[in-house]
């Protein structure tokens, strides 16, 4: 497509140089390459390459998006191509088939894109211009001390229960005891070695610093950062978590990662695992929606309840206690008992103050 392309100068001969120029600098592509002409299955490519700083698991969440929802529609497009009122309309027809994957396609897209006009292929991002999407958002669910019994229950069933191959081990109710001790995400309770706990200390305490990553091609390993800096964070131990711990620190093998929680082969235990082990152990029980994260949910409840918001967002590693309101802490049946409190505002009326007295009297 033709396109008009003007230059000034002081001179006729000054603003033909500089026509000439700017004809060179239209003509050579920047290092990048990157231009309208470029397609969104070459964008992804050089997205890659620029953006070594995300991890493998985001890589390979956002490649399984590309390759089975965005390539087969847009793949051929050009960027000169990729319209706001296209892309809505693509992210409205996900919606009717699952919402989880409109959402994880427009933030890769979203991504993409942003690359693109960091590199002036694009004058604006066209995701950040579609509909907003929507999700029903469930109250956060936190167990019951009935609920917990009924997990300690569950829990003591499935070890019991006999079954093929080696007998199982007190793994699973230790993690989900040092989950409740201490509001960690699944991923951090595996990834804790012994150097992280200090149980001889004054106060006993452990550090959160790293996680459980399993990529393909890499397996399962350690990293040494959790999901963010503010996840970092050392937490006191409740004494039935130091109890555990150092019932574990005596008779546990030692294993060659110092891990607290290592296979039998000595390996880090993968977060899919443990997972897919409670969901056995909970099936048939009644607590079909009690996931990992219920847990957490319920050490933040309690701190909130018993403390405030604040401190909860510093135990979970939350960098905004609006969060853990959002998200983490389940809103009471009832409000709190405050009608002792409230009863200071009948002292402007004689005639209800009269009134207390005479019930109090009576």
């Amino acid at each position: 497509m033709a396109r008009e392309v003007t230059a000034t100068g002081t001179t006729v001969a000054a603003a033909e140089r500089a026509l000439r120029e700017k004809l060179v600098d239209r003509a050579t592509p920047t290092q990048q390459a990157i231009t309208a002409a470029t397609t969104i299955a070459t964008l992804w490519l050089k997205y890659l390459r620029d953006e070594g700083r995300i991890e493998g698991t985001t890589i390979n969440e956002y490649e399984r998006v590309l390759t089975k929802v965005v390539i087969p529609e847009f793949g051929g497009l050009r960027l000169r191509e990729v319209t706001t009122s296209r892309l809505d309309l693509f992210l409205v027809r996900l919606r009717a088939t699952s919402i989880s994957r409109q959402r994880k396609t427009k933030v890769v897209l979203g991504a993409m894109l942003g690359l693109a006009v960091r590199h002036d292929a694009l004058a604006v991002n066209p995701v950040q211009q579609t509909s907003r999407i929507h999700r029903e958002r469930s109250e956060p669910r936190s167990l019951s001390l009935e609920d917990l019994s009924a997990v300690r229950k569950a829990l003591g069933a499935w070890t019991a229960e006999r079954r093929p191959g080696p007998k199982a081990s007190g793994d699973m109710a230790d993690i989900i005891d040092l989950m409740l001790a201490t509001g960690a995400r699944i991923g951090e309770i595996l990834a804790l070695r012994w150097e992280d706990i200090a149980l001889d200390a004054l106060r006993p305490n452990l550090t959160i610093n790293g996680t459980i990553k399993t990529e393909p091609g890499k397996g399962t390993y350690r990293k040494a950062r959790p999901k963010s800096d503010s996840s970092v964070r050392t937490v006191a131990l409740p004494d039935f978590a130091i109890i555990m711990l150092k019932r574990r620190r005596t008779a546990s093998p030692v294993n060659p990662i110092d891990a607290v929680f290592s296979t039998r082969n000595g390996t880090w235990q993968q977060v899919n695992n443990v997972e897919r082990r409670w969901r056995q152990i909970r099936q048939d029980t009644g607590l079909d929606w009690v996931t990992p994260h219920t847990f957490r949910k319920t050490v933040a409840t309690l701190i909130s309840e018993r403390v405030n918001a604040e401190t909860a967002a510093h135990q979970l590693g939350h960098s905004s206690p609006a969060i853990t309101r959002e998200f983490y802490i389940s809103k009471p049946a009832i409000a709190a008992d405050v009608a002792r409190i409230l009863e200071e505002l009948a002292r402007a009326n004689p005639a209800a103050t009269a009134n207390t007295s005479r019930i109090s009297r009576e």
